[in-house]
């Protein structure tokens, strides 16, 4: 099942149409706009399904939406529209998922930032994204491997929106950070101030101390400021950083490795593997702990363990969206 699957996605993923990556968002003939968060497709009843996540409503003909947290989302679907709830055998985990022949239109991060770019009479907000795009084309930065996600990604924007893009270049990306980094020392950006900083933990609510929260996210480079608004920059690799394969949980874990390996830490999912006499990796689906740890660091984790039909094992961290009790952390 595995194979077909696989093989299924490898030759969709050549077709654009059928290029769903995580950070796109999908839209249902209701209204209902979820967030992919896997590559690609999984069959299931013999449908080509893309796993999601429930994050906006339509709720008026004018366009008005209405943004979800996960409860909230999950009670909404089991109580409207349980067809798109979803168990995945591959994963061993409960999310929502939606076959391709019930999504209108698929919001695409590149496609969007290309556009905003080109945008005649852009809001404050969009400026801001602009002007940021401004700064990296500025220093040789191909604007064509970046997109926009998030709240702009569907004009969802409010005055309070951050700015979420994402770069689909390794190489890209670190140059990026590089670029954010020297962009705050110069003063055309602003560093997260204490409040920032504050704001930006509590909607993570982690399981660090905010002084550990702090600490690991300054040395990330990023996140800064732009006009007064917070912008965030991730990765996407093109194709996923592990091989398909089944997934059985195992429990909860809890331990102490070091990392040999951190050159996959700011994919999705963003990988860490370590020296551990039976677990060979750490695997993270969650921003929060994304570039947490570099080679030769000790590390606390907190997660899910799971075994692969291979008998490898490793531990999931961010089994969830809020990642309750989940957690990676720089010890030495």
């Amino acid at each position: 099942n595995i194979k077909c699957c696989y093989l299924f996605y490898k030759q969709h993923m050549q077709n654009p149409t059928f290029t769903f990556l995580p950070k796109d968002f999908i839209e249902t003939t209701e209204g209902l706009i979820f967030a992919v968060v896997d590559y690609g497709i999984e069959l299931h009843d013999n449908l080509a399904k893309v796993l999601c996540f429930l994050r906006y409503l339509r709720i008026d003909d004018g366009g008005l939406l209405q943004k979800l947290a996960t409860e909230p989302a999950n009670t909404y679907l089991h109580q409207n529209y349980s067809v798109y709830l979803h168990y995945s055998a591959r994963l061993d985990t409960h999310l929502h998922a939606v076959a391709i022949s019930k999504i209108v239109k698929h919001h695409q991060p590149r496609q969007r930032l290309q556009g905003l770019l080109q945008q005649a009479a852009p809001d404050n907000i969009e400026q801001d994204c602009i002007k940021l795009c401004q700064h990296f084309q500025q220093n040789q930065l191909d604007l064509t491997q970046f997109g926009v996600t998030g709240s702009l990604l569907i004009s969802a924007q409010k005055s309070s929106s951050d700015i979420d893009l994402v770069c689909y270049d390794r190489q890209q990306f670190q140059q990026a950070r590089t670029l954010v980094g020297n962009l705050i020392a110069s003063g055309s950006l602003q560093p997260l101030s204490p409040d920032d900083w504050q704001e930006a933990y509590d909607r993570r609510a982690c399981s660090l101390s905010l002084a550990e929260y702090i600490w690991h996210e300054q040395r990330k480079f990023n996140k800064a400021i732009i006009n007064g608004r917070k912008f965030d920059l991730s990765l996407l690799s093109p194709s996923p950083p592990i091989t398909p394969q089944n997934y059985r949980k195992l429990g909860k874990v809890n331990l102490e490795c070091r990392v040999t390996d951190a050159s996959l830490a700011f994919d999705y999912p963003a990988v860490f593997k370590v020296a551990h006499p039976v677990i060979s990796a750490v695997v993270c689906f969650t921003a929060t702990y994304t570039g947490q740890a570099i080679e030769g660091e000790l590390i606390a984790v907190s997660g899910l363990l799971e075994e692969a039909e291979d008998g490898q094992q490793r531990v999931i961290v961010g089994s969830s969206r809020e990642a309750a009790g989940e957690y990676i952390k720089v010890i030495a």
